[in-house]
């Protein structure tokens, strides 16, 4: 993996069924110039060359998926290193994005992580008997949510001090 100077930023990504996860990074990539990688390529001591690092995943019975949190609970103790946390899910609102997050939230904070900033948005869903419907959120993320994702993007930037 690359992590000369200019790689200041890194983004933990797993996205599987719809990359609806993945389609959040991408804006999110773009905006911060931060290279995207999966869980399972990336080890803990690695993240170290990094000013700014986000963990994304869908949500799996209300909680990131496991390879974020397998390497989160892997990664060695750091003071003050800043991070943000991304997702999608089926179900959205400002409580249950806080409580989907939890877990992530406080793995990283236990290892000395400050948590810079939360992001969610609706992601397409056809897990288990949703499929026989059709899914739910069809189309998701959309326009808005993707435009919400810069918007989150540019203030992490802001927050950063690279703008």
């Amino acid at each position: 993996m690359n992590t000369e100077a200019s790689n200041r930023v890194l983004l933990v990504l797993y996205s599987y069924h719809h990359r609806n996860t993945e389609k959040i990074a991408q804006v999110i990539s773009d905006v911060l110039d931060a290279q995207i990688v999966a869980p399972g390529n990336v080890g803990p001591g690695e993240l170290s060359a990094y000013d700014l690092i986000g963990f994304g995943s869908g949500i799996y019975s209300a909680n990131h998926h496991e390879s974020v949190l397998n390497l989160a609970q892997r990664l060695p103790l750091v003071k003050g290193k800043r991070a943000f946390i991304f997702s999608t899910s089926a179900i959205i609102t400002t409580s249950k994005v806080a409580s989907d997050h939890a877990a992530l939230r406080d793995i990283l904070t236990s290892k000395g992580y400050v948590i810079v900033d939360e992001f969610g948005c609706k992601g397409f869903n056809t897990n288990s008997f949703l499929k026989v419907f059709g899914g739910m959120n069809k189309g998701r993320p959309n326009a808005e949510d993707l435009n919400n994702a810069r918007a989150f993007a540019v203030n992490l930037k802001q927050k950063a001090g690279d703008s």
